[in-house]
């Protein structure tokens, strides 16, 4: 998927438009207990004191650090996310979903990195209620991980360590055995 051409034009203007960075943690029912879907942004890349409403959905601000999205020698990113956890939310979170799986700690919940401009945020983000370049399809590509594990939890501060859904453990890649019954190509080579 590539960048939507909207966004990119923007970001070569000459006063382009803020980044808005958005996330969604969601949780499984085999997993978690339930099907749930967080949905948060930082704050810091908009003044606005509570939530951003994208695409029709509601994303609360809470202090969130996200870092380590970006390719290094070829391997597969494995971001670290930290959530405040100074309203005591995360760590009640974590002890809902302990409850159906034991020691479970959010791992295998989806995290979805979601970045779009400020110019094509919902117009009900604005105090006049309009804006004329709201486009809920201009994103740069959504970013999917797994969390893989938690590796700190206090009273400031849960953070989490992310894997792409092909780096976890015991995935591979095909998730089926390819056979030559099913694809006759499969191991012959053209001289």
């Amino acid at each position: 998927m590539t960048v939507n051409s909207a966004v990119f034009s923007n970001l070569q203007s000459i006063n382009p438009s803020a980044i808005i960075e958005l996330f969604t943690l969601q949780l499984s029912n085999t997993l978690h207990g339930a099907t749930t879907v967080y949905r948060f942004h930082a704050g810091s890349n908009l003044n606005a004191n509570g939530k951003i409403i994208w695409a029709g959905n509601e994303y609360l601000r809470f202090p969130i650090k996200a870092s380590g999205f970006a390719f290094q020698r070829g391997q597969l990113p494995r971001p670290k996310i930290a959530i405040s956890n100074g309203t005591g939310l995360i760590s009640a979170i974590l002890l809902s979903v302990n409850e159906t799986t034991t020691g479970n700690d959010l791992t295998g919940a989806t995290v979805t990195r979601i970045r779009t401009l400020a110019k094509f945020i919902d117009a009900a983000n604005f105090a006049d209620g309009s804006n004329p370049t709201a486009d809920n399809t201009a994103e740069f590509p959504q970013e999917i991980y797994s969390i893989d594990r938690k590796s700190t939890e206090n009273r400031e501060v849960v953070e989490f360590e992310l894997a792409a859904p092909t780096d976890l453990a015991g995935v591979r890649i095909p998730g089926r055995q390819c056979t030559r019954s099913d694809f006759p190509s499969i191991g012959t080579f053209v001289a």
